[in-house]
């Protein structure tokens, strides 16, 4: 006995950020469509984050362009809870036809026809398209070099969600991208002491000549990018939005009293050992932060722009003794450490998908979300078009794109010849 299927035309996974732009678009094209999520409308942003997470991003830039954040500083950065209520607001507004608690299992290709076989919690589904709205980030990934002891607390950055839940102790927070430099200022706020592992980043300004990074960005045309620089494609970005948004200056995080390490190298027998290059990381994040105000100063001059000076920007700290004399090995008990956070970022995960679709390293082979596989579609990756596209506003132009293609393929797939039209007749 064949089991019944429901029938859908456009079949849209994940109702985040990107899979609510990309039901807008189907909808102002007219293509029927079904969004299915396993759990709620922007769960990450419920769940998959910790308490005191802002965005990193001022509420005037990183929103949709058919809604702003209701009754919010247009220029302050709205907490998880308040990105989460917007995306259901904006769901709303476009009447986004989501199914929620469905958990998606597989996605192979039928045979002999067009479409897309789909097995979920709620049934099957058979699809024309299928638009893979997941991001390209659903795995949270500790690195295998975590330690095996019993006696230490680990969580991924997407498990924490406060001081209280950890057990009483120093903590060591591996990873100074945006999260683990967040996570590890509010441990050290709350009396902890902490120790941060500190890789190759990026920590541009938060703010500059009364304009926000994200303004900067923009007038340099970064946001447009096709492409990450060579040799930087996986450098991690230190900046916050936190207490109202600040720069990010490890030196004034170590003078704050959090204790800075190099990259973390291994464990064993209670110790934990260090690359020697705390120094050079620290360093070539100065050099970055640093060609951002000369840049800015010279897009101020050349166009004549009036905004006012910012000599304090270029204010450098002393250097901490955990900078001039770093520790390259750590006895873990000795220095009390009992809970280890992970913030070393996130994998793809696109088991589920039975179909040739992706390269020797996993990942989708596409043009601007458009998959290799036809009727494959995919939103919401890291540079899809351009380096805003893991933004809420990029991700939102991307979606059009892929609609129009859609459309465009709709149409085809609709032609019938003059033989066709004299039959129907």
């Amino acid at each position: 006995m064949t089991a019944e299927k429901t029938l859908v035309d456009t079949l849209v996974v994940g109702a985040g950020q990107a899979g609510i732009a990309m039901s807008e678009h189907l909808s102002r094209n007219g293509v029927p469509h079904l969004v299915l999520e396993r759990a709620r409308i922007a769960e990450r942003w419920r769940s998959a984050r910790w308490d005191s997470l802002v965005a990193n991003g001022p509420a005037w830039h990183d929103r949709f362009p058919g809604l702003e954040f209701e009754g919010f500083d247009s220029d302050g950065f709205p907490g998880k809870d308040r990105v989460a209520a917007y995306l259901e607001a904006y769901a709303r507004k476009y009447a986004v036809p989501a199914r929620t608690g469905v958990d998606v299992r597989t996605l192979r290709r039928n045979e002999g026809r067009r479409g897309f076989l789909v097995t979920t919690s709620d049934g099957l589904f058979e699809a024309d398209r299928v638009v893979v709205a997941t991001g390209a980030f659903q795995r949270p990934e500790i690195p295998p070099i975590a330690p095996k002891d019993d006696g230490l607390t680990q969580i991924h950055s997407a498990d924490y969600r406060n001081p209280s839940q950890l057990p009483e102790g120093a903590v060591l927070v591996v990873g100074a991208g945006s999260s683990g430099v967040q996570i590890a200022e509010e441990l050290n706020e709350s009396g902890r002491k902490v120790f941060l592992s500190v890789g190759p980043h990026d920590r541009p300004p938060r703010a500059y000549r009364n304009r926000d990074y994200c303004w900067w960005l923009g007038v340099f045309g970064e946001w447009d990018a096709a492409t990450p620089t060579p040799g930087r494609e996986h450098v991690t970005i230190a900046v916050s939005g936190a207490r109202g948004g600040h720069t990010i200056d490890f030196r004034r995080l170590a003078l704050e009293g959090i204790t800075l390490v190099g990259r973390t190298k291994s464990f064993r027998d209670g110790r934990a050992t260090f690359h020697p290059d705390l120094a050079e990381n620290i360093a070539r994040g100065d050099e970055n932060y640093h060609a951002v105000l000369d840049r800015a100063d010279a897009y101020v001059a050349r166009n004549g722009v009036n905004l006012p000076p910012d000599p304090e920007a270029r204010r450098i700290y002393p250097e901490p003794a955990c900078v001039a004399h770093p520790i390259l090995e750590l006895d873990l008990p000795k220095a009390g450490i009992a809970s280890i956070i992970w913030a070393t970022g996130y994998v793809a995960d696109y088991g589920w998908i039975q179909v040739d679709a992706f390269d020797v390293n996993g990942k989708p082979r596409h043009q601007r979300g458009v998959s290799s596989e036809p009727g494959l579609y995919f939103l919401g990756l890291p540079y899809q078009s351009r380096r805003g596209s893991s933004f809420i506003w990029g991700v939102w132009h991307d979606a059009k794109f892929v609609a129009d293609q859609i459309v465009i393929q709709r149409q085809y797939l609709a032609y019938r010849d003059a033989s066709q039209r004299k039959a129907d007749a």
